[in-house]
């Protein structure tokens, strides 16, 4: 029994050191990435072998969403050292789903299945960068503009309009989450997510009516009628639907809500920063008001068009 025990032992132990070697000689790969838009990087713990690994018809690739669609690998380019395949697609990547690798040799069999995925952190960051500035909903969605252009006339109201949307946004969106995951898509009643997602919004926004009332009463004036109108915007009611179409986790859910949120309150303190310097500005009488105001967020919008295609992770 205590022979068989250390036999066991020091097995697994060499299996343990042996490991590397294994994997070098079946030259499994020790790494896989997305490249550029189009590119996927295979790296290997061994040099493998040119003139077979560069083969396109080696390689099938798909999204692990939708195995029946395969990419075409357009070429596969191999490094110097012949431990990094790169393979280039003729359409661009979505980067932000899994792809499968699947590579097989001359007779057909599979030789590895790979899987090729972003940093789930880094995905979570893009979602949060996407919505502040690359698809900024004011700039380049062109949604709430009755609330942005109400409350952004002094950085003040602008700056506690921002904050308070950010909360209501980010509740209503993980309350909206929890209804859609658990009570929607259960009970078969997605038909109903506009008018359950409107709902918990304006709960979310009674709530904060309520308790903005009691503690800053001056703020709460300050806001007038745009406070109610969050109800309606169409901003708020976006985000829990994008969840619902791209089917977000909550940590997915709250990043986007977030973004918006914040979002919303940088397009706020810009336009109010340029709104108390437009009045003591020469304008003329018939720009006076909205008309400058509605120049002025178009060139803001102008400026995010430059965020376009910005990706980070």
């Amino acid at each position: 029994m205590m022979i068989r025990r250390h036999f066991t032992y020091w097995t697994a132990v060499l299996l343990f050191i042996l490991a590397p070697v294994l994997l070098q000689a079946a030259e499994l790969a020790s790494g896989q990435k997305f490249g550029a838009e189009n590119e996927i990087i295979l790296t290997y713990h061994a040099p493998v072998d040119k003139t077979t690994m560069q083969d396109g018809g080696m390689y099938t690739v798909f999204e692990e969403s939708d195995p029946d669609i395969r990419l075409e690998v357009q070429k596969v380019g191999i490094s110097g050292d012949g431990r990094s395949v790169s393979l280039l697609f003729a359409e661009p990547l979505n980067t932000a789903k899994t792809h499968v690798v699947s590579i097989r040799d001359a007779g057909g069999a599979e030789i590895e299945s790979l899987k090729v995925a972003k940093s789930y952190i880094g995905y979570l960051l893009s979602i949060l960068i996407s919505a502040l500035l690359v698809n900024n909903f004011v700039f380049t969605k062109y949604l709430g503009l009755c609330v942005f252009f109400g409350t952004s006339k002094r950085k003040t109201t602008a700056k506690g309009m921002g904050v308070v949307f950010t909360i209501v946004m980010v509740a209503s969106a993980l309350m909206s989450w929890f209804f859609y995951q658990f009570i929607l898509i259960p009970y078969g009643l997605n038909f109903l997510q506009i008018v359950v997602f409107i709902g918990l919004v304006s709960l979310t926004v009674q709530a904060v009516d309520t308790i903005l009332r009691k503690v800053n009463p001056i703020l709460f004036n300050s806001f007038g009628v745009y406070l109610v109108l969050v109800i309606a915007n169409c901003v708020i009611i976006a985000v829990p639907l994008i969840m619902a179409n791209n089917n977000y986790s909550v940590f997915e859910t709250f990043m986007l809500a977030f973004g918006a949120g914040g979002g919303f309150l940088l397009a706020l303190y810009l336009m109010s920063s340029v709104r108390e310097r437009l009045e003591l500005a020469n304008i003329p009488t018939t720009f006076k008001g909205l008309p400058i105001a509605f120049i002025v967020a178009g060139q803001f919008a102008m400026a995010f068009l430059g965020f376009s295609g910005l990706q980070l992770f």
